[in-house]
């Protein structure tokens, strides 16, 4: 199995590189797993104070279950889908089963964050856009798919987002192996990317 990370600020397309690019390896060969499900829950807690969380922290996810997952299709067994319900603020997994691939992929602000999974990964691409762009995608994104208004947007933005950004998540680009300028919508770079993995698969498949 390749195992491919896909970091990068919020809003830089890297849910949309993941979906390009398993668009053209195809469903049998290629899965998708997203960081933001594995978020930790926080069942004790009211809403009010869930949504008062830093979000976008590397503590707030289960990093260790994630790795566990990640290690678990390595192996080749499957897994159940991790789910969170961005409306509650609360982890909502599902029974779906995850089957092991040829290709797994994992996309998340912080997906570089943990060595042990680094370690795991056989191609690491950091996505390289510009945060004016990122927070235009995150306003756009977070009105139509979470129910978020403008306010509460900015407010998250200022508190967490840019402030977690600048200590964290830019400085992931010294992990990557490949940077993507511009976003996920870089035909070129998916054509180059998936060839490059169909030649991999390929030399493994000979030897």
């Amino acid at each position: 199995m390749l195992f491919i990370g896909i970091c990068g600020a919020s809003g830089s397309g890297k849910s949309t590189l993941a979906e390009f690019l398993q668009a053209r390896l195809g469903d049998a060969r290629c899965t998708v797993l997203q960081q933001d499900a594995y978020y930790l829950d926080h069942p004790t807690l009211t809403f009010e104070e869930r949504k008062l969380l830093n979000y976008d922290e590397p503590d707030i996810f289960d990093h260790d279950l994630l790795l566990q997952d990640i290690r678990t299709l390595m192996a080749g067994k499957p897994i159940t889908r991790k789910h969170y319900d961005y409306s509650l603020h609360r982890r909502a997994d599902l029974d779906e089963l995850i089957q092991p691939r040829d290709v797994m992929i994992l996309e998340g602000i912080h997906c570089f964050h943990d060595v042990r999974l680094r370690d795991l990964m056989y191609l690491k691409l950091y996505m390289n856009v510009e945060p004016d762009i990122c927070l235009l995608r995150r306003i756009e994104r977070d009105i139509k798919e979470r129910g978020r208004d403008i306010d509460g947007i900015g407010m998250q933005y200022l508190t967490t987002v840019k402030p977690m950004y600048d200590k964290y998540i830019r400085n992931y680009v010294q992990y990557a192996d490949v940077i993507v300028q511009g976003g996920g919508r870089n035909a070129r770079i998916v054509d180059i990317l998936a060839g490059y993995v169909k030649d991999e698969l390929a030399s493994r498949e000979k030897n």
